[in-house]
């Protein structure tokens, strides 16, 4: 019976140091929310149109305007993940990274594509700059957008390296971009359209760590 005991005190005691010789578990990292769902706190608007706050969702609607409509964020950011879902079904819209805004409604720098099928929705433009430097076909759009429903964007800077997913498939990518390596978010409505688009669950995670 002496000997049976010390055999399970000994394997208890074996397990205790393996269980405290193995690391502990990462932490997930944290995503920070840059909606709250009810108002537009951390935002301003600049330019023509409406954006509005429905249903915990920014709401942006506009009529041919003169202006481009843009929702603002109030921080700038540097190396980032953005994670956020949209709905468009008609007009024109995308969202910026990294932008200096200039008057009256100029928003420089690189602009995921959002909108309908045939706009390039996922692809990746230099507003005021290159133009298009990462255009898919409508073709490359059929394997991941959703047409009038809620499509799930992934953008991922990292210096120069700028990675863009659409319900998870690759829809646009940049390495070593020369472009600007700070400034702020920027949600669109283009000119001289008649439009509706939606966002919700916009959150961000800061300085990610390295894929793989």
């Amino acid at each position: 019976m002496l000997a049976s005991r010390r055999f399970a005190l000994g394997a208890a005691l074996a397990l205790c140091r393996c269980l405290l010789a193995q690391p502990a578990p990462t932490p997930e990292p944290a995503w920070t929310p840059l909606m709250d769902g009810q108002s537009l706190a951390g935002w301003h608007t600049v330019g023509d149109g409406t954006w509005t706050v429905e249903n915990g969702e920014f709401v942006g609607r506009a009529e041919n305007e003169a202006l481009y409509g843009l929702l603002v964020s109030d921080w700038s950011f540097r190396d980032f993940a953005l994670r956020l879902k949209f709905r468009s079904s008609s007009g024109d819209s995308g969202v910026y990274i990294r932008t200096l805004l200039r008057p009256p409604d100029q928003a420089h720098g690189l602009q995921v594509q959002v909108g309908p099928p045939g706009t390039g929705a996922g692809g990746i433009y230099e507003s005021y700059g290159r133009g298009w430097l990462a255009q898919p076909t409508a073709e490359q759009e059929q394997t991941y957008l959703k047409p009038d429903d809620w499509n799930a964007l992934v953008i991922v800077a990292r210096g120069g390296d700028v990675r863009v997913e659409v319900n998870g498939v690759l829809s646009g990518e940049l390495k070593a971009d020369p472009g600007r390596p700070e400034g702020q978010l920027a949600l669109q409505m283009h000119s001289g359209t008649s439009m509706e688009v939606r966002f919700k669950e916009i959150e961000i995670l800061e300085n990610p760590p390295p894929e793989g």
